[in-house]
């Protein structure tokens, strides 16, 4: 992926960014107060832009990933636990009841 194929993706990840966050969510366990994790990221990325139909590989779905979650922290929606890893702060994902969501 070119530097600018990596931009323009990167823009519509970051102007999609509730959507995107829903979908990880659908895809993944994601709630707020709850651990999310790099590798799943990457799955969710390279998931969400075939979606579009933009197929990335495994290595631009990394930087993708790195970069997103940095777009996250700045945000407050990941609070970063360590390299691999991330508290989820969005209220909107709390769950109502205790127990398995599924």
């Amino acid at each position: 992926m070119g530097k600018e194929d990596f931009s323009n993706n990167l823009e519509i990840l970051k102007g999609e960014d509730e959507s995107l966050l829903g979908f990880l969510k659908a895809k993944f366990p994601m709630f707020h107060n709850s651990n999310f994790f790099y590798r799943d990221l990457q799955y969710g990325l390279r998931s969400f832009l075939e979606k579009k139909d933009i197929i990335i590989n495994y290595n631009d779905a990394d930087e993708l990933a790195h970069s997103i979650s940095k777009y996250f922290e700045e945000k407050g929606i990941f609070i970063k636990i360590n390299n691999l890893t991330w508290k989820v702060y969005y209220p909107q994902f709390t769950t109502t009841e205790p127990g398995d969501p599924f």
